[in-house]
């Protein structure tokens, strides 16, 4: 039989990378959480997880193992929240997780719309990127998560489901006079020699990679994480930015927009919900919500819509 607290304890030396530091989180000696660990391997007839030069680092087995225990948390969590709300009458909440710019330009009406036929319902909405999103719906410390993907699949994992809402193309976002003011679309390759300000890692990241494809190197004026400030320095003449279509700003003084045509990336945004929560009330009116939002927006650049 798995007894939950040496889950508990190999989930915990996962975290650490070590024995000692897992020891340390749980107020156990190392020799505790060494026995518990030798525990489970003869419980389950393998190694869960093997020293080397960076620390202890799990087997195949071990991450089976801890994925469990990460589902077996989640479930006790929702079942602690329903037995909290069965006990509070009328007492209903919604825990939403979101990235920026979906926090900016989606959530917000979809909020409102959902506030207006239940407004008993506590609503609480945390800001995360998509890595953070998803382990908060699968811990069960959110009931659902607005998130983008590049392209390729969704990175989504054991026990969450994936319900794409939009594609979310990428704009070429420029300063006003610009040699390319004027234009509707553009490639990368026709912008070698820019000065680049990005508003997300990842993007600069692909951008990296399609420029090399097109022959060239990027100059980057700014790393940044935030969409509206890049798109300030693109005012204010540092540079040029690669921005997806949700985060343009609606203040489109002193800036042109053009769409970014093939090769580039494009982000495509979704919502990520526990498959056990599949059936909740809430997150079928929260989900029904955003795609009606999504489907009342205006085609094209929003900076000028």
């Amino acid at each position: 039989m798995i007894y939950p607290r040496r889950l508990q304890v190999l989930t915990a030396v996962a975290r650490q990378g070590s024995f000692n530091r897992a020891a340390a989180e749980l107020r156990l000696t190392p020799s505790a959480v060494s026995q518990q660990i030798s525990a489970l391997e003869r419980t389950v007839g393998t190694p869960v997880v093997r020293r080397s030069t960076r620390g202890v680092e799990l087997t195949d087995a071990g991450r089976v193992l801890t994925e469990t225990a990460a589902a077996i948390a989640a479930e006790l969590l929702t079942a602690e929240r329903e037995i909290a709300r069965l006990a509070t009458v009328g007492a209903e909440r919604l825990t939403v997780a979101t990235f920026t710019s979906g926090g900016q330009r989606i959530l917000p009406h979809a909020l409102t719309r959902f506030t207006t036929v239940r407004p008993e319902v506590e609503l609480t909405v945390i800001e995360a990127e998509p890595e953070e999103s998803l382990a908060l719906v699968r811990s069960g410390a959110a009931d659902m998560a607005l998130v983008y993907h590049f392209d390729g699949p969704p990175m989504v994992p054991p026990g969450l489901d994936f319900t794409p809402l939009l594609d979310d193309p990428m704009w070429i976002v420029l300063p006003a006079g610009h040699r390319h003011t004027g234009r509707t679309a553009l490639t990368i390759a026709e912008l070698a020699g820019e000065r680049w300000v990005h508003g997300c890692m990842s993007v600069g990241e692909m951008l990296d990679h399609y420029a090399a494809m097109a022959g060239f190197e990027v100059i980057t004026a700014c790393r940044g994480t935030d969409y509206q400030f890049a798109q300030s320095l693109v005012r204010a003449g540092v540079g040029i930015a690669m921005i997806p279509e949700v985060a343009l700003t609606t203040d489109a003084s002193g800036l042109t927009a053009a769409r970014l045509t093939p090769p580039g990336p494009c982000r495509y945004v979704g919502v990520a919900t526990a498959r056990r929560r599949r059936t909740d009330p809430l997150v079928a009116a929260m989900l029904g919500e955003l795609r009606d939002t999504v489907a009342a927006l205006p085609a094209g650049p929003l900076a000028t819509a």
